[in-house]
């Protein structure tokens, strides 16, 4: 066949395929178009998940007769004139290709009006084809109604989801730019569903409240508001606690200058600064926008202008993981929500007959808001007790024991309470002034063993014990040989380790502040995790945390060996001591807290 030049149907229904691939994809570009038209007000209706009818309304600078003209024309626009102004972009929309491959496709109508202007214009164009501009009458602005999307290309409208389905993914793109624009006002009506995000102001305050409008009071009030720059970049926005994870990504809500995206060097750095506080399988909340200079990031490396390029992603990653991980650290140890389904199920009933008059005669006041600055960290744990607790925690003689009262009294004045019990040799039950708390000893040490692993090699590194008998132990070839592949990152931690024949290993020496511990089981787990770091491709920090967590893990209290009361309050003040301790190093929680009102209302008093 001889080369020759498509058609503008055929070309734009090519461009189609790239730009509009659902109806959230029209619903993104046409309200992108309404925010650089200076819209303070957006609406958008979906009929049939937006397949039979998108309509975006907005109250923007609108266009004269002769924009509208050339605004179907493919490859026009008003945002860019030169190559240069590719370089430094600060438009949502510049390309020139979404509304003639809409037009392309499926049935537009555009009725727009200056404010300047008596009445307004309207054109349409429908598979291709389009319609002269004629007078209209509306308010300033512009209206756009798609209609029968890919009703010129059938085949493509197979690959559509449910109504559901598609309405869910353009609800997704309304939150997003909701998010992005907090002073733009949202409508999105779905089948006489409304969805409205007002207006508010584009600073912290107004930031936080958009937020709890897109993900709710209860989510948003686990987030802390963050803000830093670094050199040409700067961040703003909200992050979750490190308890506060998904199962998926798509609570991370990404903006660069304004314009959502969905950046995977973003993302990354954003899973990056929580991988020691966030399970591994799980995602974070947040809610950023990255302001950089213009020049300094490239929007126009895909079709959707989903991705970014930056300039220098390095300084970018620096950024979000650095600050990211100050601001958890900030916060110090942060509980897990607890018994959260039966509360909301017990408050839901009403109150149980007279359960008033058993409720205390005085209540305590909540204590003050704890700072890192005010906590002296315990020194370590006690002596391993050999016995169970006596039954005198229950002091029914308190004149008998006045100053072991008063140190408890003012234990219950500290964030984690004052230890009253440990149950199933495993937990430690914690009283405070307005409630209880729970901790697993053993994802609590296990925490504060690993941080205190990581405080020791960045200083003068971690003290080897030297066994008196080398320890052999047999592996099977594979896993021996990928434990000797990384004895020079095992003894960055203390832990020596030679070759002893074919699938064996002499262990030589073991971390000092681990103390006794088994180093046939501790090399074999080890070997367990190196066999998942190289089946993920793990990069060599990331080993090294591995290495780190799994080491961390034997040299902690293990679940059945009773403590004392001295030990168990001595790990309280630990945790309390280290940030990070709201999780373990798998990123499990550390402790859960119930209030005085939590309580209550398992029991029917309120």
């Amino acid at each position: 066949m001889p080369v020759r030049l498509l058609s503008d149907v055929v070309a734009n229904r090519i461009a189609a395929g790239e730009v509009v691939e659902r109806p959230a994809s029209v619903v993104k570009e046409l309200a992108e178009n309404a925010l650089d038209a200076g819209a303070a007000r957006i609406e958008i209706v979906l009929e049939g998940g937006g397949a039979r009818l998108i309509r975006v309304v907005d109250d923007g600078s609108g266009m004269g007769p002769e924009d509208l003209a050339l605004a179907v024309e493919r490859f026009a626009t008003s945002k860019i004139s030169s190559d240069e102004d590719l370089v430094g972009v600060a438009t949502m929309g510049f390309r020139g290709e979404a509304l003639p491959s809409i037009g392309a496709i499926a049935r537009l109508a555009i009725e727009t009006r200056t404010a300047e202007a008596g009445h307004g214009w309207r054109i349409a164009v429908s598979g291709g084809a389009k319609s002269p501009v004629e007078p209209a009458a509306l308010p300033k602005g512009t209206r756009i109604e798609v209609r029968d999307l890919f009703f010129a290309t059938p085949a493509r409208a197979k690959f559509l989801k449910s109504d559901r389905a598609e309405a869910q993914a353009a609800g997704e793109v309304v939150r997003r730019l909701a998010l992005a624009n907090p002073r733009v006002d949202f409508t999105l009506v779905v089948e006489e569903r409304t969805l409205r995000f007002p207006a508010v102001s584009d600073d912290a305050t107004g930031r936080a409240e958009r937020l709890a409008q897109v993900l709710g009071a209860e989510t948003a009030g686990a987030v802390t508001e963050i803000e830093a720059a670094r050199e040409r970049a700067s961040i703003a926005g909200h992050v979750g606690l490190g308890h506060l994870h998904r199962a998926t990504a798509g609570a991370i809500y990404l903006s660069v200058n304004g314009r959502p995206v969905r950046d995977r060097l973003l993302v990354g750095a954003l899973k990056a600064a929580y991988q020691d506080v966030m399970p591994r399988d799980r995602h974070p909340v947040a809610a950023l926008d990255i302001r950089v200079g213009p020049g300094e990031v490239d929007v126009n490396v895909h079709p959707a202008k989903a991705e970014v390029r930056f300039r220098d992603p390095a300084l970018i990653r620096a950024l979000i993981v650095s600050s990211v991980r100050a601001k958890l650290a900030e916060q110090g140890p942060q509980p897990y929500a607890a018994g959260g389904a039966e509360i909301a199920r017990f408050a839901a009933r009403a109150p149980f007959p007279h359960a008033g008059a058993h409720r205390p005669a005085a209540t305590y006041a909540a204590p003050a808001r704890w700072s890192p600055s005010n906590v002296v960290p315990a020194r370590g744990l006690a002596a391993p007790a050999q016995a169970a607790f006596a039954a005198d925690l229950i002091d029914l003689a308190p004149q008998a024991r006045a100053p072991e009262r008063e140190a408890e009294l003012d234990a219950l004045d500290r964030p984690l309470g004052a230890a009253k019990a440990h149950l199933h040799a495993t937990y430690v039950l914690a009283e405070t002034r307005d409630g209880v708390v729970l901790v697993d000893a053993h994802a609590a040490h296990e925490r504060l063993t690993y941080e205190e692993l990581k405080r020791l090699r960045g200083k003068s590194g971690v003290p080897r014990q030297e066994l008196l008998v080398p320890d052999v132990v047999e592996l099977d070839p594979a896993d021996a040989e990928r434990v000797l592949a990384a004895a020079d990152e095992l003894a960055e931690w203390g832990l020596g380790v030679e070759p002893f024949g074919s699938g064996a290993v002499l262990v030589r020496a073991t971390p000092a502040p681990l103390g006794p511990c088994d180093a046939s089981a501790l090399i074999r787990d080890l070997a367990e995790t190196l066999a998942e770091g190289a089946a993920e491709s793990a990069p060599f920090a990331r080993r090294l945390d591995l290495i780190l967590a799994t080491v961390a893990c034997h040299g902690s209290v293990r679940a059945g060996r009773r403590l004392k009361p001295e030990e168990m309050n001595a790990l309280l003040r630990q945790i309390e001591a280290e940030p990070a301790a709201s999780t373990c190093n798998h990123g499990r929680p550390t402790f859960v807290r119930l209030s005085t009102a939590d309580l209550e209302k398992l029991f029917g008093r309120r």
